[in-house]
């Protein structure tokens, strides 16, 4: 079918962490305290589950991809602005789409390659695609993606298909990896879905196979467990079961 694409990548470890009342319990301890007392509670998430999910990994590359990025912060930066204040630079620095991927490579000092992702609500899913083809080029390396969101400020009122808590996800791609988790998307018309892109990716594991729809197209993720494939990735016509 025209417009489908097919990939997989292998999943050597998950982590998810979900912040519904600003409470949640993040390890910083790897931060410097001056600099977490300027953190977000996104980016505090963030590099939560970052840390967590790179445990004992060799300089991994990374992918990073949001929706919104720090909008919170974003939006009391313009408030400010209409009231006729100044904007701090650190406060600016820290307000764009890969502050946080930046800080990840300050703080463990990795110098590997970063690449911040957004696109609407496919957001999650065009930042794992661009996760699998990053692996593609060196399969051997292990490759770090993070995704992460907040709720949009009230001033925006109600969105469609926004999560309800702030929340981030970790997956590390790695070549020694027992699970792997086959993707494809299709241009079929289907009702949009109510529920953030990254929810309905989870969901495989909990089910073995999820759909989620932008109503332009569709995304499908089905886990498999065993072996150790590498990524592929490919159009219409191309053999997505390519192995190493």
């Amino acid at each position: 079918m025209s417009g489908e694409t097919f990939f997989r990548v292998p999943l050597y470890r998950r982590v998810f962490l979900e912040d519904a009342d600003g409470r949640a319990a993040t390890d910083l301890g790897f931060v410097d305290p001056m600099l977490k007392r300027r953190l977000s509670p996104l980016a505090k998430l963030t590099l939560s589950v970052a840390h967590e999910c790179s445990k004992g990994v060799p300089d991994p590359r990374l992918v990073y991809a949001s929706r919104h990025g720090e909008i919170t912060r974003t939006v009391s930066m313009l408030e400010d602005l209409a009231h006729g204040d100044g904007v701090s630079p650190t406060v600016f620095s820290l307000s764009v789409l890969n502050a946080t991927a930046g800080l990840f490579s300050l703080i463990f000092k990795n110098v590997e390659p970063t690449t911040a992702i957004s696109s609407g609500r496919s957001s999650f899913g065009y930042g794992l695609l661009e996760a699998a083809l990053r692996f593609a080029e060196a399969p051997s390396r292990p490759l770090l993606y993070v995704y992460s969101d907040e709720p949009l400020p009230g001033i925006y009122g109600e969105r469609h298909g926004e999560g309800a808590s702030r929340a981030a996800l970790a997956l590390l791609l790695w070549e020694p990896a027992e699970r792997q988790v086959h993707c494809s998307t299709s241009s079929r018309n289907a009702p949009a879905s109510d529920e953030p892109q990254a929810r309905a990716f989870l969901r495989c594991f909990e089910h073995g196979v999820s759909d989620w729809s932008d109503g332009d197209k569709t995304w499908r993720w089905e886990k498999s467990e065993g072996g150790k494939e590498y990524t592929t990735v490919g159009g219409a016509g191309t053999d997505p079961t390519q192995t190493s």
